[in-house]
């Protein structure tokens, strides 16, 4: 191919430079690339032999030397195809007709590598570690742990972004949603919204992501990669395919300079050559009649109108556009024609004919004056002038200056229609005469110039009057003369025709293109706006020819032939003969390329028909460097399906390797030459979405993530041709055509079945969003028999089921995987696989929420589907935790928590609750959790009887007044052995939060016991409501007769207590009786909680616990009465001695007078009051201080005192016949006094305090003051019932 050796003249920089394009073509082109050929040395061997990585050959073996040479002549094969290719492509580019750049696709975003998710991860990481400066609150530090734990160490993500499909905005929209969920749970917080929050933790994920180091990094200008979701530019668009076919950039110079690529009249004969040749072999399949095989023979003639109809439009498109694009003046004509077009009809009899009006042109023309010379007749201070027109149009003037200086510099801009004007420039000079009507004209000049003519200043000499003395007068001006867009060659020739220029002589010929497919040759007189003769160019045939000795005039010949005419044209000079003919070549549309002899003869020495390009230059260096045979192709004779499918292949390739996660999607500038390319070239859309959907399916199969849209899109449109529905317009349907569409449905179907399979792993975290629901939506589309016909519902469901099912014995398989539990459930101890269990249910319970998360919306038509896919899931599931479940030990309860943390996960889902791996689980933990509370029940029964009989009822700190408020272990892990439960003591954590002392040990250690059991039972959430509910009413009921059976017991032990103390004033009430007063006030506080239930049935259980021990606290608060009464008896009775008319009360009253006289007698009776008030304080002190239920010591308090008065007052009514004694008197009064005093002080209300009782005393007591102040006025020494009485205590 290149051979550098060929060009001698080439420099060192050329082809350091190529072997650079080598290079960077190289690494440009994807890994399924077709490989370049090996690079040569100067010496035109080739350089280093077989390309690395391929095996060396050895030279004794000749079959791999063969193999290599074969290797070689594969590569070049190869290279000499895409050199082909891109010369198409490149027309496509530079001259397109058909197809835009699309400008609505959806923007492709950046994609991550495998480098940048591992600096992710330790940019997450460090934050993680505090070891970056952004501040973030505890919430949103969890936020970034889940995530970064779930997602980006995830061995899925880590996949989807080896296989590119993959994006930055994917992370982000990961993340966002789950802090959406975080954030929504979060309590609401006045005066910040949770929009606020959710901004807020957006940025400062987009602060770790970029990392503090990107901040500081200045934005690099683009590579071409990067631009490749914009709109790209010719030039970038011929880079692109350069690198997608591997061509060097010398080699795209050489093709674009011969093929003058630039050129647009050039690319657009080069069209017209092209559709004109597949018009011919349209036409010649026709005659031959050898057609593609369809699947119906009707098809055929319907094949070749196709064809026509194609190249109709495809003409159609080219005529539409401008003559040339930057043409101001010339805005096409459209040209009415009969329905096939003339330009497909040569020589139709209803071609339309070209007026002369049709042709009429515009110039503009600019005349600068720069100076005169030789002008001697005038005086040096005389003004001259200069004026110029163009004949026909308007006069302009120059400034005017010094006859010694005449200079100017003036522009003066014209427009005509003639293509021969004429232009007068006229010297002045002003008359000074008074008469003078006009100035003096000095001299003149007439030139005729034409668009070719020279645009530099130039010297002419002027016409100056008669007798001038300026006989040797010069201007100096430029006349520029521009060439309108649609002109596109003028100058002299000689012509001799049969219709038109009869005559053989010399005119003024304008090549006019009136539009794309209508061009004529124009002659044209001097100030003449239309042609004097003109001849349409459709249908000629332009060639050169030998001199024609009849003629005269012209040295070089050419012709234009047609049917009926042949028009002869002859030039002055060689070259521009050869510009003539290229010219027409273009416009005739003539697929033949006119070579001139001596060319020819000098590239083709042997006589061939060698087509090459005209220009000379392009020819020797296209052939030089062996680019002749391409650029000189004919496109008709290749078959362009197979180079589009090449082209197809290559460019996805690439697509899929530049830096933008497509997922399959071309970009727009791809889009847009493949368009082209399709429509240019005949490529039949059928086959080109079969080929990319072959493309596609290949590279998901391989791993790389294709957006199943694409796939569903192009499989839509082949379904849609196949069965007949002409997406495209395309009726005809190829048995090619319909054998590989079949083909590709079953491999689609089956890729599209194994993507649901591994929808966790295809679709990992439920990216590319939406794809799986597209998937799903593809697979229904692709089970349809036909177009027309809707699948049923069921069949789908049926596919899907099953991929389902599939999927869960694959994502099973591959947790266990993960987990590693296979290779330590065989040889591991019972509690090793309780573990490893309980770690793989964590796992399962967390990919079912991630399904519901992130696949469920994909599955909305069949969530059962979904449903069944868990229950196969976790019925694998089922039969490793049975395994591990079968070896724990008897009456061992570490299980508990797999069954909690099971449950919970389940219980929720409106499809797995209650469904058969749950029950299932419920039929296994059943006659755990019963036997569990069978235990405990027995267990707490003994609890409570050892510990009673034991019982030192010695208050302690009670914790279980708290029990709602405070998270308690639950009772699977306490450290309990059941049966045998140890006896209750308070965790150390809970002992600092209490000082208040309440019942005994075993009663607290009851009802801690019956709490935490109650609370582990509704911990475990029980999914079955009837079970739940017997579990509810057995604890209840259970509660209801421990507390009962404590309650008893209690009362028993209170009543042997009560009768152990003594009945003197010396007694105060035991502590121990104030714990079980209190062991029965919180029985009844623990009742409310522990033994009610909701509903009528069961409040006739509270109602009786609850009775039983309002009944056995009243019963103690009569013992507790009786027994403090009866020491009030006692003092009675010894006042008893003191009565009237007895004994000792006589020798009392003797003693004490006679001893009065002599010495102070103390005031008897006294002490005994003091004590027994003393008694009374000190005890409610003690009841105030212990019991800690108040409206119990009310009671209490109400009693004792009404007791206390009806003692007195009994004791009284003994004696209503009898005078009390001094000291009787006084005592009682100092007792009732004080006791009524001290009751109301604690609460006893007023009602109670007078009641009949106390009003009988205290009317007795008052009389019997009164009796004794007449009697003995000194005798009560101040004791009074008075309430002023003044006496201390």
């Amino acid at each position: 191919m290149l051979d550098p050796s060929s060009s001698e003249e080439e420099s060192d920089e050329v082809l350091e430079e190529e072997r650079r394009d080598v290079l960077v073509a190289a690494g440009g082109v994807s890994p399924r690339s077709l490989p370049p050929p090996p690079p040569r040395d100067p010496r035109g061997r080739e350089a280093g032999g077989p390309r690395a990585g391929s095996p060396s050959p050895s030279p004794s073996v000749l079959s791999e030397g063969r193999d290599e040479q074969e290797r070689l002549q594969r590569e070049e094969r190869e290279k000499r195809l895409r050199l082909q290719l891109y010369v198409f492509i490149a027309r496509c580019i530079a001259h397109p007709f058909n197809a835009k750049q699309p400008t609505d696709m959806a923007r492709r975003q950046q994609k991550l590598n495998k480098q940048q998710l591992q600096i992710l991860r330790e940019r997450f990481q460090a934050f993680l570690n505090g070891e970056t400066q952004i501040v973030a609150d505890e919430a949103f530090c969890n936020a970034v742990r889940s995530y970064y734990e779930v997602f980006l160490k995830s061995d899925r993500v880590a996949r989807m972004v080896h296989s590119g499909g993959c994006s930055a905005n994917d992370f982000r929209d990961v993340f966002k949603k789950n802090i959406e969920k975080r954030v929504r749970s979060l309590p609401e917080i006045d005066g910040l919204s949770k929009e606020t929050v959710l901004s807020s933790w957006l940025a400062k994920y987009d602060a770790i992501y970029r990392g503090e180091e990107d901040l500081c990094k200045q934005p690099n200008r683009m590579a071409l990669s990067a631009v490749s979701e914009l709109i790209l530019s010719k030039e970038q668009l011929y880079e692109m395919f350069q690198q997608i076919l591997g061509i060097k950039k010398l080699e795209h110079q050489l093709i674009y300079n011969a093929c003058q690529l630039d050129n647009g009249d050039e690319q657009a004969a080069q069209i017209r050559r092209e559709l004109d040749g597949r018009l011919q072999l349209a036409e010649q399949m026709a005659r031959e009649r050898k057609f593609p095989k369809f699947v119906t023979r009707e098809m055929e003639n319907m094949y070749i109108e196709e064809l026509r109809s194609s190249v109709n439009l495809l003409m159609a498109n080219l005529e539409s556009l401008p003559v040339s694009k930057g043409g101001p003046e010339f805005k096409l004509q459209k040209l009415k024609r009969s329905q096939n077009s003339a330009f497909l009809d040569i020589g139709d009899e209803n071609e339309v004919q070209l007026s002369k009006s049709d042709v009429v042109l515009s110039f503009t023309l600019e005349i600068v004056i720069m100076e005169v010379q030789g002008l001697k007749s005038v005086a040096p201070n005389r003004i001259v002038y200069c004026t110029m027109e163009v004949e026909g149009g308007e006069k302009l003037q120059t400034d005017q200056a010094e006859a010694s200086r005449p200079q100017w510099g003036t522009q003066g801009d014209f427009t005509t229609t003639h293509p021969r004007p004429v232009v007068k420039v006229k010297l002045f000079t002003e008359s000074t005469g008074v008469l003078a009507l006009e100035d003096k004209e000095l001299g003149r000049v007439v030139l005729y110039p034409t668009s070719n003519s020279p645009k530099s200043p130039d010297l002419h000499k002027m016409i100056v009057p008669k007798n001038s003395q300026d006989s040797d007068l010069k201007i100096k001006l430029a006349v520029r003369m521009d060439k309108p867009p649609h002109m596109k060659h003028c100058g002299y020739l000689y012509a001799l025709g049969q219709k038109v220029w009869k005559r053989w002589k010399k005119r003024y010929f304008v090549l006019v293109q009136v539009s794309q497919y209508t061009f004529a040759m124009c002659s044209y007189r001097e100030k003449k706006s239309e042609p004097q003769e003109l001849m349409q160019l459709e249908g000629y045939t332009v060639d050169y020819t030998a001199p024609h000795t009849g003629l005269q005039g012209g040295r070089v010949f050419f012709n234009a032939v047609k049917e009926g005419d042949t028009v002869i044209f002859a030039s002055d000079d060689e070259q521009d003969r050869i510009l003539w003919v290229q010219a027409m070549y273009r416009a005739t549309g003539q697929s033949y390329k006119p070579i001139p002899a001596s060319q020819a003869q000098k590239m083709n020495p042997k006589g061939g028909n060698v087509n090459t390009d005209i220009s000379p230059l392009y020819t020797d260096r296209g052939q030089k460097h062996g680019m002749d045979e391409f650029i000189s192709a004919n496109p008709c004779k290749f078959d362009h399906a197979s180079l589009f499918r090449l082209l197809q292949r290559q460019t996805l390739d690439h697509r899929l390797n530049d830096s933008y996660s497509c997922l399959g999607w071309f970009s727009p500038g791809q889009v847009f030459v493949l368009d082209e390319y399709c429509a240019r070239y005949g490529v039949r859309g059928c086959h080109r979405h079969l080929c990319y959907l072959n493309e596609l399916i290949e590279h998901s199969e391989n791993g790389s993530v294709i957006d199943p849209t694409l796939l569903h899109y192009s499989f839509a449109f082949c379904a849609s041709h196949v069965h007949g529905n002409r997406p495209d317009g395309i009726g005809t349907v190829s048995v090619e055509e319909k054998e590989r569409f079949e083909e590709i449905k079953d491999r689609l179907s089956s890729l599209l079945e194994n993507q649901i399979s591994h929808f966790r792993y295809c679709f990992p975290f439920g990216r590319p969003e939406g794809a799986l629901k597209a998937t799903l939506s593809l697979l229904e589309r692709v089970l349809m028999k036909d177009i027309a016909t809707p699948i049923p519902a069921e069949e789908v469901k049926k596919v899907v089921r099953k991929c389902l099912e599939k999927a869960a014995l694959i994502n099973y398989t591959r947790l266990t995987e993960y987990a590693k539990i296979e290779e330590t459930m065989n040889q591991a101890t019972p509690a090793r696989k309780l573990e490893e269990v309980l770690h793989l249910a964590e796992l399962c319970i967390e990919v079912l929420q991630q399904n519901e998360e992130h696949h469920s919306e994909a599955f909305a038509w069949w969530p059962e589907l979904l449903a069944e896919h868990a229950e196969k899931f976790l019925s694998l599931y089922s039969v490793d935790m049975d395994s591990a479940l079968e070896a724990q030990p008897q009456d061992s309860w570490d299980s508990f928590p797999l069954f909690q943390l099971l449950n919970n996960g389940l219980r929720n889902d409106t499809f797995l609750c209650n469904g058969k791996f749950h029950k299932h689980l419920q039929e296994i933990f059943v006659p755990m959790v019963i036997r569990y509370i069978d235990l405990m029940e027995s267990s707490i029964a003994q609890s409570i009887h050892r510990g009673l009989e034991q019982e030192s009822w010695q208050p302690v700190k009670s914790i279980t007044n708290s029990l709602p408020n405070v998270a308690l272990p639950k009772v699977p892990s306490l450290p309990l052995n059941l049966p045998q439960i140890p006896s209750f003591t308070t965790p150390t954590w809970m002992t600092s939060l209490y000082d208040s002392t309440n019942g005994s040990a075993t009663s607290e250690d009851l009802f801690w016991k019956l709490d935490a059991l109650q609370m582990f039972v509704f911990d475990l959430h029980w999914p079955e409501p009837e079970f739940a509910h017997h579990l509810e009413q057995r604890l209840k009921l259970m509660a209801t007769d421990m507390i009962e059976a404590c309650v008893k017991r209690t009362r028993i032990a209170f009543e042997v207590k009560l009768q152990k103390t003594n009945k003197t004033t010396d007694l105060r009430i035991p502590s121990s009786l104030c714990t079980m007063f209190n062991v029965l006030v919180d029985a009844k506080k623990q009742t409310a909680k522990l033994c009610i239930l909701d509903g009528g049935q069961e409040q006739q259980y509270h109602s009786k616990i609850d009775d039983l021990i309002e009944e056995t606290v009243k019963e103690i608060i009569s013992l507790l009465v009786s027994k403090v009464v009866s020491v009030l008896e006692g003092v009675l009775s010894k006042l008893s001695r003191y009565d009237e008319g007895t004994f000792f009360s006589s020798l009392v009253s003797f003693t004490v007078k006679a001893a009065a006289k002599y010495v102070d007698v103390p005031k008897p009776g006294m002490d005994l009051a003091d004590t027994y008030i003393m008694f009374v304080r000190q005890n409610q002190d003690i009841l105030r201080e212990k019991v800690n239920e108040e409206m119990y010591i009310e009671k209490l308090f109400d009693q004792w005192y009404s007791s206390s008065m009806k003692v007195i007052c009994m004791w009284l009514a003994d004696r209503l016949d009898l005078q009390l004694h001094i000291y009787q008197l006084k005592t009682l009064i100092k007792i009732v006094k004080k006791t009524y005093r001290d009751f109301r002080l604690q609460g006893v209300l007023e009602g109670t305090l007078n009641s009949k009782t106390y009003d009988t005393v205290h009317s007795r007591l008052t009389v019997e003051e009164a009796t004794v102040t007449v009697t003995d006025a000194g005798g009560l020494q101040g004791i009074t019932m008075k309430d002023s009485d003044e006496e201390e205590g």
